[in-house]
Parts: C-alpha cells; structure tokens; sequence
C-alpha cells in the first residue's frame, strides 16, 4: 500500500488518492489515512497540487477516526480548505472525554472543548486555554443552538426554524437614525464573512422609538413581524455568526456563540464592562424585546433579519443581512 500511495502521489494523480482515501475509511485503516494526508500536504511543496486530497484526508480523519487518530489533526491552519474548522468537525462525534487526552494545549484545543459545550457537555475551565470570554456550560436562558451536521462528503448548516404565523403591520414614518457605533461594529462584525468574502449585504439601524420604526428606517412600506422568544433570537445571531454565508469560510458554532454574546453586549450598551457575568447577560437579553421581520419578500439565500426593542430606554435596532447562494 506504501508503494500504491508513492506512485500516485509521484503522479500527482488526485482521483486515484481520493479512491484510497475511500478505501482507508471503509477498512478502518486510520493511520493509512493519515499518510495520505502526510504525503499529499509535502506534495505541494514540491508544485504537485494535490492539497484536496491532503483536505479530503485530514476532514474524513477528524469526522470518522476514533480520538487518538482524530486529534492529530487539530492543529493550528489544518483544514484551511475543509467543509468547516475541523476543530467543530472533531466535536460531532467525539466526546471531551475522548479527545482531551489526545489534544495538545492551545487555541484549538479550546475550541473543540467550546464545540463540545454547544453539544450540551460542560467542561472544566482548567482543561483549556481561556481563548473565549464564554462559560464552559450552556446557560439556562440560552438555546439549542443550529448546529452543522457534517457527513463524508459534504455538510448541513440549516438555519433555526422560521416562525410562525407573522402579524401583518403599516410602519410608521420613518424616524431619524441615530449613532449606535457599537451595535453597528458588532452586527457586521457577526456577519463578516457574508460580506468580506461572500456576495452578501447587511444593513443595521438604531432609532429612538421601537422595533416597527427601526424596520420602517430600512425602507419598507409594510412588513411582517413575528415576536421571537430570547432563546430565538440567540439561535438566530449564533447561527448567523458560526456560517461562513454562501461563500465565506464558516467560522464555527464556538465563534457563533461569541458573536450572539457580543452583540447582545452591544445593544445593551455594555461592551466596556465585557466579559459580563452570564447571569447579567442573559437578564440584559431578556429585557430586550426580539422580532423576525419581512418585507414581503421571498427568503432567498442566507439570511438575518431581526428587530429589536429596548422599552426602557426608548431604542429600537433593525437588521437586515442577505447573502444570495
């Protein structure tokens, strides 16, 4: 088999790895599979482009191979060119239990435990390098969060469920916007990639007034509202910021959590006191009141269309994110 995988690395044929590569999963034969990584990564060096099979190689290892072989490849700038950050990928199947042992210190390592959080494990802050302001446990007011569902071959990030039943409403005039720098870094900030590296487009406004006024600030005439619980609207900014849009490079469910808890910060006004106590946070998010909104368009592509209120400060923020498959 050794000499198969030097033939077909020398020819630089990359449908014959991809048949080994195969091959190696079906049969179990891990460390096979992690030659094939091996030569293919050092092939490159050398002008032979066989990075997708030294991808494919390293991608199958962390999805399908038990931990010890698993953990060999989270490292730091593996799977650049993968269906996600191999550091979630590993996370699908394998325990905190499993992996630990196996996983050098380091960002990655803490970013796997962050994958198995949103998992449901809770992990002992010790274990990792603090790389996330972020508790090693879901908090009562958070959600399930939408996680990606890898396979073999490719890769599911379904969105959170739409709700139901909208109420139909005639905006207002629209008000004057008003700066909210923070809100505004933070939105784009989530949905970088839409942006940077995709086709996508995203707006946010802040206006003194509630929710329908900050969708009226964006243009529409009319809009359909539905009132989102927090653990909805949480879903929904994880979600948004873990995805990479149509064609940006998914960030993961890990850095997802982060941006639903940065931006929650922001619109409470609290980025200067971050890290918040999870406690505080969720009450900050609670005392919000959360939308999903439409203006009568088809849902095309990635979206993120939220409105938000703040009653007691008299704020509402409106965003509008598209990015077309």
């Amino acid at each position: 088999m050794s000499d198969d995988l030097d033939l077909l690395v020398s020819r630089a044929d990359l449908d014959g790895l991809i048949r080994m590569i195969d091959a190696a999963c079906d049969a179990a034969e891990w460390d096979l599979l992690l030659r094939i990584r091996g030569a293919a990564t050092a092939a490159v060096q050398t002008g032979r482009q066989l990075w997708p099979a030294a991808t494919l190689a390293e991608y199958r290892t962390a999805l399908l191979a038990p931990a010890p072989w698993a953990a060999r490849v989270i490292v730091d700038g593996a799977g650049a060119f993968a269906l996600g950050p191999l550091t979630e990928v590993v996370a699908q199947h394998h325990t905190w239990a499993d992996l630990a042992p196996h996983l050098v210190p380091g960002p990655a390592r803490a970013f796997v435990a962050h994958e198995r959080v949103l998992r449901g494990e809770i992990i002992d802050a010790d274990a990792v390098d603090p790389v996330l302001d972020l508790p090693l446990g879901l908090e009562q007011w958070e959600p399930a969060y939408a996680l990606a569902v890898y396979k073999p071959n490719d890769a599911r990030f379904d969105p959170p469920v739409l709700p139901g039943t909208p109420g139909e409403f005639d905006l207002p005039a629209p008000p004057e916007i008003i700066g909210d720098p923070d809100t505004d870094e933070a939105v784009r900030t989530l949905l970088e990639p839409w942006t940077a590296a995709s086709n996508g487009r995203v707006e946010v406004v802040t206006v003194e007034g509630d929710h329908l006024g900050a969708i009226a600030a964006l243009g529409p005439r009319r809009a359909r509202v539905s009132t989102l619980t927090t653990a909805e609207a949480v879903s929904w900014l994880g979600w948004a910021g873990a995805s990479g849009g149509a064609h940006g490079r998914r960030r993961g469910g890990a850095t997802g959590r982060f941006g639903a808890w940065w931006t929650i910060a922001a619109l409470a006004g609290m980025t200067d006191a971050w890290p918040l106590e999870p406690d505080e946070l969720g009450e900050l998010a609670q005392a919000l009141q959360w939308y999903w909104w439409d203006a009568f368009e088809p849902g095309l592509g990635w979206q993120l269309q939220l409105a938000v209120c703040d009653p007691e400060e008299g704020l509402g923020w409106a965003i509008r994110a598209q990015d077309l498959a």
